[in-house]
């Protein structure tokens, strides 16, 4: 049997608590109740608070623990809950936690951090140098705060050296059921997952981010190109018309693009037309090789290629889980767009495109033009 200890701090999400609670009680023991067999539980589960009181959720449940962490002198696995997502001032003088995680995992225990739960592991220095995930909407506040983290965003999941981290609430299942396979097999996380009507594991949240493509800035020149990108993201548009729109240099465009968005701009054209299509897989039957036409790629199998490296799906796959969510996908500047401009702007004599093709001509270009 495997000791689990669910760490509950104040103002944590209960659900994320609870649900891997419940996961690992019921891993190897509900499924053989439900179909009449010998349930023999495979996980010894803990809820425990820093100093054994009871814990006030964010959602104003009072939960009381089984214990305090000065308890638990060892555990095989340690999970830490979800809080709100801008990261917890308190968390620098959790120095009894921080000094627990670190002699548990010298220990040799798994230690998971479900969404902003991962702050935890990074404020004890364990995931310098190592991938973690987070929820996609506080990963970059986690990464100016824990440079030398490996943050992917992306990844619903990640494990590197028995730190895992889960991206989103509810992706505190997903990291449950990926310990329960790991260390019981997947026969078992498979039963568990049955049991609970649960799906196994994810890989990729980033079909479900809604956010600005790029972060907030306040070059006035850059939001005007960013405002016709908007505009115009379905066509062939070279730097040379982007530059022009700012009123800059080639190579000065290129330089502030990147310095006040975070891309470049093949980068982030190629994030609008992602966003476009995402939206349009939600809300149209429209065939893919259509869809794939009118976000700016007349190659439908170079568009599968791009949609799946930037989503972590096919466009077929995306459409299957989202179409009927209602997502709100329109891709908008922080504070709005830059204004309308003249579609005249984009001259003929001008087609060296970013990325992409023109809709009506041949294999998209993979690079940036020239400045």
């Amino acid at each position: 049997m495997l000791d689990v200890t669910v760490v509950l701090l104040d103002d944590a999400l209960a659900s994320t608590a609870i649900v891997p609670l419940e996961v690992f009680q019921s891993a190897a023991a509900l499924w053989p109740e439900l179909t009449g067999g010998r349930a023999e539980p495979a996980f010894r589960v803990r809820l425990v608070t820093l100093d054994g009181a009871p814990a006030r959720t964010g959602s104003g449940i009072e939960i009381r623990p089984q214990g305090a962490l000065a308890d638990v002198a060892r555990t095989d696995i340690a999970l830490l809950p979800a809080a709100r997502l801008e990261p917890d001032p308190s968390l620098g003088g959790h120095a009894v936690l921080k000094s627990w995680l670190t002699r548990q995992y010298a220990r040799g225990a798994y230690l998971a951090g479900a969404c902003m739960g991962a702050a935890h592991l990074a404020e004890a220095g364990l995931l310098d140098g190592r991938m973690a995930t987070t929820h996609w909407a506080a990963a970059d506040r986690l990464a100016v705060r824990y440079p030398r983290v490996d943050w992917r965003p992306d990844l619903f999941m990640t494990e590197d050296s028995r730190l895992l981290c889960s991206g989103g609430v509810y992706a505190a299942i997903d990291v449950s059921l990926y310990l329960v396979e790991k260390l019981c097999g997947r026969t078992v996380a498979a039963e568990c997952a049955r049991a609970l009507l649960l799906p196994m594991p994810r890989v990729h949240q980033s079909g479900y981010a809604v956010a600005p493509v790029s972060r907030p800035h306040e070059d006035a020149a850059i939001r005007a190109a960013e405002g016709f990108l908007h505009a115009h993201f379905a066509d062939p548009v070279s730097t040379r018309t982007l530059a022009r729109v700012a009123g800059l240099a080639g190579r000065t465009f290129v330089r502030r693009f990147r310095a006040a968005t975070g891309r470049l701009p093949g980068e982030y054209l190629q994030s609008l037309r992602i966003q476009a299509a995402k939206a349009m897989l939600e809300r149209d039957t429209k065939p893919i090789q259509t869809i794939s036409a009118e976000v700016g790629y007349a190659d439908v199998t170079f568009f599968r290629a791009v949609f799946k490296r930037a989503t972590g799906m096919t466009p077929a796959e995306h459409r299957a889980r989202f179409a009927g969510l209602s997502i709100p996908q329109e891709v908008r500047l922080e504070g709005g767009p830059a204004g309308p401009l003249c579609r005249d702007a984009l001259r003929r004599d001008d087609l060296t495109a970013i990325t992409g093709a023109p809709r009506a001509r041949g294999r998209p270009r993979h690079g940036t033009s020239p400045a």
